[in-house]
C-alpha cells in the first residue's frame, strides 16, 4: 500500500554542491545549493534565487565552480548555505576553506573540496536558473584509483534528503549501468 504525500519537492539523490565565484572585487565566495545538476550534455544547471550573491557574481564574471560536498567537511559546506556572503563577506575564511584560482574560468575552486566542475555562464534561462557549460573537471589525486578515474572508497560526497532535512553519504557499489540490465 502506497502513501500519498501530495506536490513535495523530494528527490533522491540531491547532490550537496558547493558554488564557488569570485565578487566583483575579486573576494572568492561559495554557497550550497541543492537544486542542482546536469542540465545537458556537458552542461550543468543551477537553481538559484536572485538575491544570491552568488547570482550577482556569475552574472558579473561569468563564470563558477561546482564543487562537491563530502563528509570530511559537512560542517564548513553547511556553514556556507545558512551564512550569506550579502551579510557575512568572510564567510569562507571562517567555515575554514581556502582557495585557488582555476585555470579554466573566472572562479575559485575550494582546496578542501576534491572534486569541482569548472564552467562558463551560458545563460540564465526565463526561470532564473543558471546554465553553465562545463570547461573542465578536475579531481585531487588522492581520490582516484589505480586506473585514474573517481574512487568512491576514497571519497565520500554527501547528498541532501529533503524529507528529513539531513545529509547522507553515497553507498556501496550494487550493479553496473548500461551492463546487469542485459541479463533479462
Amino acid at each position: 500500500m502506497r502513501k500519498n504525500f501530495g506536490k513535495k519537492t523530494w528527490m533522491y539523490p540531491l547532490p550537496v554542491l558547493i558554488i564557488g565565484t569570485y565578487g566583483e572585487d575579486g573576494t572568492p565566495d561559495a554557497m550550497n545549493a541543492a537544486w542542482g545538476g546536469i542540465y545537458d550534455t556537458g552542461k550543468v544547471v543551477l537553481c538559484l534565487s536572485e538575491g544570491h550573491k552568488t547570482t550577482a557574481n556569475i552574472k558579473a564574471r561569468g563564470a563558477f565552480t561546482v564543487s562537491f560536498a563530502d563528509q570530511e567537511h559537512l560542517v564548513a559546506s553547511d556553514y556556507v548555505g545558512i551564512v550569506s556572503a550579502n551579510k557575512e563577506p568572510d564567510k569562507l575564511a571562517k567555515a575554514g576553506f581556502h582557495t585557488t584560482k582555476s585555470e579554466f574560468v573566472d572562479a575559485p575552486l575550494i582546496d578542501e573540496l576534491p572534486m569541482a566542475l569548472e564552467c562558463r555562464l551560458d545563460k540564465i534561462n526565463e526561470d532564473g536558473n543558471v546554465i553553465g557549460e562545463i570547461v573542465n573537471v578536475s579531481v585531487e589525486e588522492s581520490i582516484l584509483n589505480e586506473e585514474g578515474t573517481v574512487d568512491l572508497t576514497k571519497w565520500h560526497p554527501i547528498t541532501f534528503d529533503s524529507v528529513h532535512n539531513t545529509y547522507t553519504t553515497l553507498g556501496e557499489t550494487v550493479g553496473k549501468a548500461f551492463h546487469d540490465g542485459k541479463a533479462i
